[in-house]
């Protein structure tokens, strides 16, 4: 049973899922109090501590500390309550770039007591409103920069009716942020109970109707007190860094969560080119990574260069499976292993992951403690070790989606089903084979798509890759790879031979590509996953 709220707008909770269609969820090792709030929680409890000297944040050109950014987000929450009249449970979405400025936002208006849906810079009006209308917003706060969508998407919404500009630089120069600059550095948050929904995470790639899914407020402890603490042991000398915008779930662990939940400072970029995070690495010293694969190729040709990523003792790979020969050259030239896991937007964060002392290349790993994970069919019974077949996941976190028909696909049995193919061996190690719509299935061969792509990627001509399934009126489909070759290699027929040559001599030869389309870039999300559906659009 659900515990106290202090919500007096009730639609979060009134449109979760019935108790039902809800995954099991197991909290043990996992105790809050009835009544939490998770800003307080980062912010003034840390300042408690002793951490208010502590850098918490970095970004365009300053450093602000523990004490600055609980002042900074007290005064935010005043303004928002007492200029704007947000209520508990409301929802508040919130439109920006990753800076410190967002996270301020994000933390004030949690402190308040709103639901806050955290958005895409790049998401353009008529995408801005599907989301604004599923989830009743009626406030946006907005960097000033990115406006003119959002003002559109007002004028198209039936419950947009606010849209607030702040500073999405260091100026403190705009409506909001003159509101905050005349309120009171103490605000008494909102008494949120602990499973008051606390955010809304809009799944990335949706396609058609997009999906909510409901976090509450122990939820973002969680993921902290799991996954950050057990396998990547942050401290309060670490100093975080990475690619995926705070607007995702992957992001705001990564980048706000896990560094602000022991003391630890978080380097923001508005740009996170791999060339950028380079730099900032260098400049910073900064100790944990977070970002793609692809980006981490760029950075492994950036050391060849002079480029000093020493101070990095963690680098963790997510988003897109991990190739090996990505993981087998970081190993070689920093000694160091890359943790590859798997999330989900659904289940809030990682729940499978290599760990520090115990990884392989091509393997996830186990599951971080708290979670359990089996291997089915399509009839949810456990498949042999060494099968492929469906993951399922539980723990205590899981998939609760905002008044969606699709949560009964997503769980199932009490179990949540992540949509990617896995195999566990005999040692209970997880390995990835493909998201489930990325098997191709040939002349009766079942063919996971990344296994080419590792294949291809192990190929010093070959900067990046994407393999799909094509239809075909032989085979039913064949296996079709689209590949940015290394400068100055030529786009022939010759060097396409070379590398089918090269795949047959890797892995099974009947699974080598047919098909090789030659390409100067591969489209992405901007979290640096490639969009295979878009290359599958583009061949149809």
């Amino acid at each position: 049973m659900l515990g106290p709220t202090a919500h007096t707008d009730t639609f979060a909770r009134d449109n979760l899922p019935p108790f039902a269609e809800w995954p099991v969820i197991d909290l043990t090792g996992f105790e809050y109090p009835e009544h939490l709030n998770a800003a307080v929680e980062l912010t003034d409890r840390m300042v408690e501590q002793g951490f208010g000297d502590h850098v918490a944040l970095i970004g365009n050109g300053r450093q602000r500390t523990y004490k600055e950014l609980a002042d900074w987000t007290n005064r935010i929450a005043h303004a928002l309550v007492e200029d704007y009249g947000v209520q508990p449970g409301n929802r508040v979405l919130i439109r920006s770039a990753n800076n410190p400025a967002m996270v301020a936002a994000w933390l004030a208006a949690t402190k308040a007591g709103a639901v806050v849906v955290n958005t895409m810079p790049m998401l353009r009006s008529g995408e801005l409103t599907k989301i604004v209308d599923k989830a009743e917003v009626t406030i946006a706060l907005c960097d000033t920069r990115l406006m003119d969508e959002l003002i559109a998407c007002a004028k198209e919404s039936r419950f947009l009716a606010k849209v607030i500009g702040f500073d999405g630089t260091a100026n403190h120069d705009a409506e909001l942020d003159r509101a905050a600059l005349r309120k009171s550095v103490r605000f008494e948050a909102v008494q949120t109970g602990r499973d008051d929904v606390a955010l809304l995470g809009f799944t990335s790639g949706t396609t058609g109707q997009p999906k909510a899914t409901m976090h509450f407020h122990r939820d973002l402890l969680i993921i902290a007190d799991g996954y950050a603490k057990e396998v990547l042991s942050v401290t309060p000398e670490d100093v975080f860094v990475g690619s995926p915008p705070l607007a995702f779930t992957f992001g705001l662990g990564g980048l706000a969560i896990f560094p602000l939940r022991f003391g630890a400072a978080a380097t923001l970029l508005e740009t996170a080119s791999p060339e950028n995070m380079i730099e900032i690495i260098e400049t910073h010293r900064a100790t944990i990574c977070f970002t793609a694969p692809t980006a981490y190729r760029v950075m492994l040709k950036a050391m060849d260069e002079g480029a000093d990523l020493s101070s990095l003792r963690c680098a963790v790979s997510a988003g897109e499976t991990l190739p090996a020969p990505v993981y087998d050259e970081w190993l070689a030239k920093t000694g160091k292993p890359m943790l590859d896991g798997i999330g989900g937007t659904e289940m809030l964060h990682i729940f499978i992951t290599n760990r520090f002392g115990d990884s392989f290349p091509a393997c996830t790993g186990r599951p971080v403690t708290g979670y359990r994970a089996k291997i089915v069919d399509g009839d949810m019974n456990e498949v042999p070790r060494g099968t492929a077949g469906r993951l399922a996941v539980q723990g205590p976190t899981g998939c609760r989606y905002l008044a969606d028909s699709r949560q009964t696909v997503f769980v199932r049995d009490g179990w949540n089903l992540t949509g990617d193919t896995f195999s566990q061996d005999e040692n209970g190690y997880f390995h990835f084979s493909a998201r489930n719509d990325d098997m191709i299935l040939s002349s009766g061969y079942n063919i996971a798509g990344p296994e080419v792509e590792a294949a291809l990627l192990a190929h010093e001509d070959v900067l990046e890759c994407a393999v799909i399934g094509i239809a075909d009126a032989e085979r039913g489909m064949i296996v079709q790879a689209h590949v940015v070759l290394a400068p100055g290699v030529p786009h022939t027929p010759e060097t396409a031979k070379l590398l089918q040559d090269h795949v047959k001599a890797t892995i099974a030869p009947f699974k080598y590509p047919r098909s090789v389309v030659f390409a100067d870039t591969l489209p992405k999300t901007a979290t640096g996953k490639i969009q295979r559906f878009a290359l599958r659009t583009a061949t149809h």
